[in-house]
Formats: C-alpha cells, sequence, structure tokens
C-alpha cells in the first residue's frame, strides 16, 4: 500500500505487530486507521494489539531476557550491534522522516534534519555507553569486601508520544537496550508507522528476536496491557498528565514495577528588560510554534518584564508572520497541522476560552485551509495568571504573553503551576541569571537559549511534569538495578 501526501509518495511497507522477530497479525485479526492530519484522508490500517498479544508480546520479551544472548553479550558486543543499527537508521532516513511527516503532519524539514538525525546520534551515544557500565568499590566498615553490580532491569515496558515518535522511540529503546534490556513498545495509536520500521530496522542490525517487540494498540487496551502485567519489570510513559495517573496506578497496583513518567508542561518564558531584544523575539516564537506547538516543554507562557513589553508584543506579532504555513514537503514550510483530529478540536477549545475569559487576541486564532488540522500561530495578550490558557497545557501553536515588574514576581508567578518540566530565562545580568536559575522549579532552566536539549543533558521534571529522567549517562539509571555484593576479608594488612 502507498500514501501519497503533497507530492511525496511512500509505500507503507509494515502495518502489522512486531513479535518475537517477525510481523504478525494480531491474535484477534484487529486493525485501525491511521491518518494522514494533512489530507484527513486514511494512510493505511494497522494491526491492533491488544492485552492477548501483549502477553505473547512479553513471554517473547521474557525469554529473550531469561535465556537469549542479549543481556549476556560484552558491552563491546552490544555496542557494534547498537552502532550498525544507528547506521541502518541513517541510511533509511529519508523513508523514516517521510512517514513521521504523513502520519504526524510535522515539516519534512524538521523530521529529516533534526528528528531523525537527533534518533542516530542517541543510539550512538548509548552505543558509547554500553560497555561502560560500571559499578563502585565499596569501602565497608568491617573486615567485609564489597562493590554494586549495575544489572539490566529485565523487561521494559515503554509507551510512546505521538509528538516525537521517533525521538520518543530512540530515548526510551536505546539506554534500554545498551544495558541489556528486552522491551516490549507501544507507539502511539496516532503514529504508529515509524516504530514498525525501526523494528525491522533492529533485525537488520543483529538484535536477537526476541529483545524488541512493537504492539500497535490503543492506550485503554494495549497500553493498560503493559502497565498493569505482572511480568514486566519496569514501564517507561511520555503523555498526559491524566494517562501518567492512570499508568502509575496500574503498576503500583499489578507488580509494584517501577515507572519513569515525562507529563509535559506549562512552561515560563522570562524576558527581561535587559535581554537581546531580537533573539528573545526568536525564540519566544521557536520555542511555542516549533512542531506546530506539540512539544512537551514548550514557552508557552511568555512573561515580558513592562520597560519592553509593549515594543515586544508588537515586533512578536510582526515576526510570527514570517512562520509559514504550507506543503509540509517544501523546505520553507515551518508549520503543520495538529497532530489528530482531537488535538485540533482542544486546541480550538481553549483558545475560544481565552477570548471569553478577557485576554486579546493578538494574532491567529483561527483554522487555516479547508483541509487538514491546521490552526493559526496564535499569540494572545492581556493575560492574566488565573486564565485557563496561562494553567493549562495546550499543546498547541498557543502563546500567552504576560506582563511583569519585578524578578521577586516573576519567580513566584512562574512557580505557580503544577507543572516544572522547563523554563527560560532572557537577560545579560549574570546576578540576575543565578538566581532565576536556582529559583525556578524545573527539570531543566535555559538561560539566554531555548529547547537546548541534547543527548549529553539529562531531560526530566518536577512536579506534576513527572520524574525520572531520560537522555544523558543518567537516562541509563531507569534501566538498571544496583546489587550490593558483600564477602568476609580475612588476615588483610587493612581493611
Amino acid at each position: 500500500m502507498s500514501s501519497k501526501s503533497n507530492g511525496a509518495t511512500n509505500e507503507i511497507k509494515f502495518t502489522k505487530l512486531f513479535i518475537n522477530g517477525q510481523f504478525v497479525d494480531s491474535l484477534l485479526g484487529k486493525t485501525f486507521e491511521t491518518t494522514n492530519p494533512t489530507t484527513e484522508e486514511i494512510i493505511t490500517r494497522v494491526a491492533e494489539g491488544t492485552k492477548e498479544d501483549v502477553d505473547l508480546a512479553v513471554k517473547a520479551a521474557r525469554n529473550a531476557f531469561d535465556n537469549g544472548p542479549w543481556p549476556r553479550l560484552s558491552g563491546e558486543a552490544r555496542r557494534k550491534i547498537l552502532l550498525k543499527f544507528a547506521n541502518l537508521i541513517e541510511e533509511n532516513g529519508e523513508e523514516l522522516a517521510t512517514l513521521d511527516v504523513i502520519d504526524g503532519g510535522k515539516p519534512f524539514s524538521l523530521s529529516r534534519y533534526f528528528e531523525i538525525p537527533t534518533v542516530v546520534e542517541l543510539f550512538r551515544y548509548y552505543a558509547g555507553a554500553a560497555d561502560k557500565i560500571h559499578g563502585t568499590t565499596l569501602k565497608m566498615n568491617t573486615s567485609i569486601h564489597a562493590y554494586t553490580l549495575r544489572e539490566p532491569i529485565g523487561v521494559v515496558g515503554h509507551i510512546i508520544p505521538w509528538n516525537f515518535p521517533s525521538q520518543g522511540f530512540a530515548m526510551k529503546v536505546a539506554p534500554a537496550l545498551a544495558v541489556g534490556c528486552t522491551m516490549v513498545v507501544k507507539p502511539s495509536e496516532q503514529t504508529p508507522l515509524s516504530a514498525l520500521f525501526y523494528a525491522h530496522l533492529s533485525k537488520l542490525a543483529g538484535i536477537p528476536d526476541g529483545v524488541i517487540n512493537v504492539v500497535n494498540g490503543f492506550g485503554e487496551t494495549a497500553g493498560a496491557a503493559i502497565s498493569s502485567h505482572m511480568d514486566i519489570d519496569t514501564v517507561s510513559f511520555t503523555g498526559s498528565m491524566e494517562v501518567g495517573r492512570l499508568v502509575m496506578q496500574a503498576a503500583a497496583t499489578s507488580n509494584l514495577k517501577p515507572v519513569l513518567l515525562e507529563l509535559g508542561g506549562k512552561s515560563p518564558f522570562i524576558v527581561f528588560d535587559d535581554a537581546d531584544f531580537d533573539k528573545a523575539i526568536d525564540l519566544a516564537i521557536y520555542g511555542n510554534f516549533i512542531n506546530k506547538g506539540e512539544i512537551c516543554v514548550a514557552g508557552s507562557r511568555v512573561f515580558v518584564q513592562e520597560g519592553i513589553h509593549d515594543v515586544f508584543v508588537n515586533k512578536l506579532a510582526e515576526m510570527t508572520k514570517d512562520w509559514t504555513i504550507g506543503d509540509l514537503f517544501d523546505p520553507t514550510t515551518r508549520h503543520g497541522p495538529q497532530n489528530n483530529k482531537q488535538q485540533y478540536e482542544k486546541v480550538l477549545s481553549l483558545i475560544e476560552h481565552g477570548k471569553k475569559e478577557g485576554a486579546t487576541l493578538l494574532t491567529g486564532g483561527r483554522p487555516f485551509g479547508k483541509k487538514g488540522y491546521y490552526i493559526e500561530p496564535t499569540i494572545f495578550i492581556d493575560v492574566t495568571d488565573d486564565m485557563i490558557i496561562a494553567k493549562e497545557e495546550i499543546f498547541g501553536p498557543v502563546i500567552s504573553v504576560l506582563k511583569f515588574k519585578t524578578i521577586e514576581e516573576v519567580i513566584k508567578r512562574a512557580n505557580a503551576t503544577k507543572y516544572g518540566l522547563a523554563a527560560g530565562v532572557m537577560t545579560k545580568n549574570i546576578d540576575v541569571a543565578n538566581t532565576m536559575s536556582r529559583s525556578i522549579r524545573a527539570g531543566a532552566v535555559w538561560v539566554n537559549c531555548f529547547l537546548a536539549l541534547d543527548r549529553d543533558a539529562p531531560h526530566g521534571g518536577y512536579k506534576m511534569s513527572g520524574f525520572g529522567k531520560e537522555s544523558g549517562i543518567e537516562g541509563l539509571d531507569h534501566y538498571l538495578h544496583i546489587k550490593t555484593v558483600a564477602t568476609p576479608i580475612y588476615d588483610s594488612p587493612w581493611l
């Protein structure tokens, strides 16, 4: 089957489940549609996994962990296979990017030249870590020799978000593979196609059967089965706060498996009077409208100090006109459709809330075009902290601009949120920068930059943005157990 979108044709090669190294139909023979958000047309139908398919996938992953070679390979051997996997992803980057474009509605340039290279480098980064999983020698206070082992936790359940399907796959799968885990991956039902292609490439790379299993399906069935499965040792989930609660509850009421949760945010982007004005404008736009605003760290609460507020919002509106909407395969296009109809309607509903609550609509706020889930880049001013648009994660191209006077005031207001994923601070004053970076309760504070995400930088939130870290060396920790080994020492000249 093939799909045509904006002049690009892509054959859909993989639509089944991937279990124990084979593409298979679901046990109940069920399928579901995946839709192109640009055209609102069906791309293809993919196999729909349910609890029974998850059970089969977990059985394969458990056997691969308990009896298979992957956890028992040397770190060097896993490193070589992961590097081959990375090379295969790089070689197939065009096709992988195209799948995410037609399935997720992101501009091709963003997918091909940012997300796919990020995926490649994540696998290379964790390949380099595979032979560096070190324990420590302990200095005990008695005649005991002791050391720690860092061992793979076992079978992992990964639940992948739809906004960055490829990067989400790599951030979870690469570190888990590096330490020797096996896994069941559930891509979002909105964007399942690239995960299946990655499964195919993993087999070509030499990853043994059963190590990676991909079960397409819905959260309330396949996702719930993973979260509550008694033979899955840990779960990693990225998505909404509401679903994160369900994942955590299911993990607790089953086998008390640990969970890693990344649950979004409502990040402040704080611009002081002395900031580099043009840079602040560019980052405010980029940090909110990139990937059509479907980004968990979006700086959607733009706090602007009163001395530059009026000129800032005027310039912001002017520069937003250059944020091009159009053909996703046109390299000049920067803005695509929302990922799915439900998200499209949610964003439009929240825009209406903003109007009703008294915020002033400066730009945008309307659907764009006659087909597809496009929404114009939107800016609200005269926003107050108690408005819904200032409190709720919109996950769409909507900026709320708020005015502030003092550093003490903006710290308090920036922290007055249930979220704590990221923050941006724009100032030339090092004292202000230091105070802000230590005062804001967020997992990342970007000073005079934004979206400074990197494979070497741990990513994760405070408060209801979740817990646990992905990326960086810390990204290995969730997939490792620490074991202490102790044995007596006899007649040693020293302890």
